[in-house]
């Protein structure tokens, strides 16, 4: 199996388009400009991102970004071996190389020293310097750089820099209308529709909630996974309770408002 091969997706991921977000995503593509996708946590951004990389029959190299990620992380470095030192790459200098789509996953949570080196690849020169090698990579035709966040959880200490944002179009995301997201929990959970659209309804309850006691609400993600419990024979106030409330939150008020919310639709 070669380089390329093996960061192909294999199987068609399941994605329910909502709007037009695939087509603006191909056209992006076409031009090879970098994207940036902007949405709440567990609302398909990187699902999204895998299915395009499917569609397109393109490697996809992701990266899931923490506060301890720095530079050499994303562009290699040299290691010892046996024979001395050797230099490896990184993920990013990877798909540079080869022409992957490469999915920085909410890259907010990096350093932002560390997001500064995606820099030369995300405008018009399309290389990456390996400093410590002394090398320039420019970027496979096929390369493209696609970045994710959560503007929900930006503060002042914690955003891109402008002089990032402006290098990348840009696709916001949120969470699907209600029989949309119910079409999905049906999809991935394996429940029929009406459960589903309970679910969707605790779940607008929760993300009512946002900014009076919690920072998010309940995702589609949580959803299907209260879904694949009652499929595998929770009582369903205690799968949602176990999936979709206690994930979101300590708080004693919080989670008593929500537990009634669900003992009352799922009653």
């Amino acid at each position: 199996m070669n380089q390329k091969s093996q960061y192909l997706i294999k199987s068609e991921p399941f994605y329910h388009s909502t709007a037009n977000e695939v087509e603006l995503y191909e056209a992006a593509y076409a031009c090879r400009l970098p994207v940036m996708i902007k949405g709440p946590t567990g609302c398909g951004k990187s699902r999204f991102i895998e299915y395009m990389a499917y569609k397109l029959q393109k490697p996809l190299i992701t990266v899931a970004c923490n506060e301890d990620m720095t530079a050499a992380d994303l562009v290699g470095r040299y290691l010892l071996d046996e024979n001395g030192t050797k230099w490896q790459d990184g993920p990013l200098t990877v798909a540079a190389r080869i022409g992957a789509i490469c999915y920085l996953d909410e890259i907010v949570e990096a350093r932002q020293d560390t997001s500064v080196v995606i820099h030369p690849l995300s405008d018009h020169r399309r290389v990456l310097p390996l400093d410590k090698k002394g090398e320039l990579v420019s970027a496979h035709e096929d390369f493209q750089l696609v970045i994710s966040y959560n503007p929900g959880y930006q503060s002042l200490m914690k955003d891109l820099k402008q002089s990032t944002k402006q290098r990348f179009s840009a696709l916001d995301f949120d969470y699907p209308i209600a029989k949309d997201e119910a079409n999905i929990i049906v999809r991935e959970g394996g429940i029929d529709e009406k459960m589903a659209l309970k679910l969707v309804e605790i779940a607008h309850k929760a993300r009512n909630l946002k900014g009076h006691g919690i920072d998010e609400g309940i995702s589609t993600r949580l959803l299907v996974y209260g879904a694949m419990l009652i499929k595998a024979g929770v009582d369903p106030i205690e799968a949602c309770k176990m999936a979709m409330v206690r994930p979101l939150s300590d708080d004693a008020d919080i989670r008593a408002t929500l537990d009634a919310a669900v003992e009352l639709i799922l009653g």
